[in-house]
């Protein structure tokens, strides 16, 4: 086996050294980072510099730049023929920046070290209004998570506040949402042809703002549809909430032939409807590009990418999900319909991953969003592009959806088969309801318990991550997640597949406090109820409100988008920590609370569940017979 050695040209240029390097005397397009440059398809800032040097462009990545000093990596390059774009990264800044309790990160795990400080508050925003100040007169193009979250009227749940558009706070010319390849290639390619940034109105997946005086361009495929205003969504939160029921809806749609209008201010923002989910051509062709798989050697001496160290030999086999949770954004960004890649595509990238000098025979993920959704989609397609249903499994499976786990279990045995791959794991956390019988109703159970049996025995370094999130019905509709009992039902097979193949392996289930509405009762039978079940839980996380979201908009206006009836919410801090406090139990300093707030709650019947010695459990228990020996696995995926 050879190994592949790289030259600095291998890279995207990231300085205007490494640009004279290339032979280039001007640049088309530079691209302005929040990330670190990790020249990997797991990362969205090289994807798109990838993706642009495939059209031909000559393209340069700043990654990370200095806003805090003379702000010369902004003009160091100068002045791009075509465009700037922008993006904040592959994590929303201020999520990458604070914890759920606002305060601030002590690390950064896309940025050289872990270092701190390199990625400012609001990044988008900040690096456009910068390129504004010093070249108004060329284009900034804004995209990434954060632009496509916060690409209408949203709650900032740092700053406390209902901000408008991201393109108004940052005065960008353009924003692409969603995963960027198919408006991306549009663009560049009316650019080249001398049409205007300012025409450019009519691209699918892309918004911007316009005089409100001014016509609205015309798509005779397009129905326009508006959405209260960000004034009137200021004054009312009803308001708001309404929007977001209109927004999540025209998300999802296969075929999308609507056009979001919102007035803010003197200008209206115009968004365009999104391009279907990428062919499984189109996603291969994302994926195949030329990516050294590597960070940038200028790292070298700055400490590992905490980020890159994780994933840096997984294979990403799918994008989108069809779960809709009430917290999440994948759907938000990524799309409900499942784009996966061909056989032959991951085989192509597994045979590079072998062929890297620190490769040592483990494939750390075979995943994705929901590791288990691979070439899952509709089977009659013609009723899928008449849905607008948010999640294909919520509140039960559609009849209509082929669950088959057969061609993700083809592409584990490819794996597993190759003569370098000595362990090929599923890190990503799996949708456990999907392989649950009672739940997945329409689905073989020989072959979910197959499914089961492969990726615990063969899959699994120890311990399998599931996310139940939590125990209360009531808070499992509102997150738009099945009951807790098919959480038993998973449970059971689990245990009796370690039974049957004499193994003794952890089972890690993810949990959520302060979701709306979870209240402290609720979080105490959670606690109870984990306990029974033998678990001591570790992997747990207090709500954190984010752009785009159910769960968010619900949190801000205490009304849910779909029904504006209303919803119980927990915003205090110190309520917040007492729910969080129940995950803890077992935590010595914890007891009294526990009795106090127990007896305050009329719940003294759960004093001696919670605070009773545990009954030693086996197969698939967290517990252990010497004290002390769980050790929890604290990275979790999101």
């Amino acid at each position: 086996m050879q190994i592949r050695k790289y030259a600095l040209t291998d890279w995207l240029p990231t300085t205007a050294k490494e640009v004279k390097k290339r032979g280039w005397d001007q640049l088309d397009v530079i691209l302005f980072s929040g990330d670190a440059y990790i020249d990997h398809p797991s990362f969205g800032p090289a994807v798109v510099g990838r993706i642009f040097e495939s059209f031909g462009l000559r393209i340069a990545i700043v990654p990370q730049p200095n806003v805090r000093d003379n702000l010369q990596d902004f003009t160091k390059l100068g002045k791009p023929r075509l465009f700037f774009a922008v993006t904040a990264g592959s994590m929303d800044s201020m999520v990458s920046n604070y914890t759920a309790s606002k305060k601030r990160r002590d690390k950064d795990a896309y940025s050289p070290g872990g270092e701190w400080g390199n990625r400012p508050d609001y990044a988008s925003i900040e690096y456009t209004r910068i390129l504004k100040r010093f070249f108004p007169d060329v284009p900034v193009l804004i995209g990434g998570i954060e632009a496509s979250l916060r690409r209408v009227t949203h709650y900032d749940y740092w700053s406390d506040s209902l901000r408008p558009s991201i393109l108004k706070d940052s005065g960008a010319d353009l924003l692409v949402y969603g995963m960027g390849e198919q408006p991306l290639r549009e663009i560049v390619k009316l650019v080249e042809r001398g049409v205007p940034f300012s025409s450019l109105k009519t691209i699918k997946q892309t918004a911007f703002l316009q005089k409100s005086d001014e016509k609205l361009p015309k798509n005779k495929h397009w129905e326009d549809v508006w959405l209260n205003a960000h004034e009137v969504c200021l004054k009312d939160k009803k308001a708001f909430a309404q929007n977001f029921k209109t927004i999540e809806i025209e998300a999802n749609r296969m075929v999308a032939q609507k056009r979001i209008l919102q007035k803010i201010g003197d200008q209206t923002l115009v968004i365009n409807p999104a391009y279907p989910a990428m062919t499984e051509h189109e996603i291969d062709a994302a994926f195949d590009l030329p990516f050294t798989r590597l960070p940038h050697p200028k790292y070298r001496k700055r400490g590992a990418i905490p980020a890159y160290e994780m994933i840096k030999h997984s294979i990403n086999i799918h994008r989108g999900c069809f779960g809709g949770c009430s917290f999440c954004t994948i759907s938000a960004h990524q799309g409900k319909f499942i784009a996966s890649r061909s056989k032959a595509s991951i085989k192509r990238e597994l045979e590079q991953i072998v062929t890297q000098e620190d490769f040592k025979g483990y494939i750390s993920d075979i995943g994705g969003p929901s590791a288990n959704m691979y070439k899952m989609r509709g089977k009659d397609l013609s009723i899928c592009e008449k849905c607008t249903a948010p999640s294909c499994i919520n509140p039960v499976v559609c009849s209509n959806l082929d669950t088959s786990h057969k061609d993700l279990l083809a592409i584990y045995k490819m794996i597993d088969t190759h003569p370098q791959v000595k362990k090929a794991f599923v890190g990503s956390g799996i949708r456990y309801d999907l392989t649950v019988p009672s739940f997945n109703k329409k689905a073989d159970p020989k072959q979910l318990e197959a499914y089961l049996e492969q990726l615990i025995t063969k899959h699994t370094s120890g311990r399998l991550k599931v996310a139940p999130e939590h125990t209360s019905d009531r808070v499992l509709k509102m997150m738009r997640k099945p009951s807790f009992k098919y959480f038993h039902d998973f449970k059971k097979v689990y245990d009796k597949i370690l039974r049957k193949h004499h193994l003794k392996q952890q089972l890690i289930p993810y949990f959520i406090s302060s979701h709306p509405e979870s209240d402290m009762e609720d979080m105490a039978n959670l606690a109870a109820e984990t306990k029974d079940m033998g678990f001591k839980l570790e992997q747990v996380q207090d709500f954190t409100p984010t752009p785009m979201t159910v769960a968010t908009v619900a949190y801000y206006s205490g009304y849910h988008p779909y029904t504006l009836k209303p919803v119980r919410v927990v915003r205090d801090r110190r309520t917040k920590l007492e729910q969080w406090k129940f995950f803890f139990w077992y935590k010595p300093e914890n007891r009294q609370w526990i009795k106090r707030k127990l007896t305050e709650l009329g719940r003294t019947d759960l004093l001696r569940k919670l605070l009773e010695k545990p009954v030693h459990k086996k197969n698939g228990s967290n517990y252990k017979k010497k004290k002390k020996s769980f050790k929890p696995h604290h990275a979790r995926r999101k």
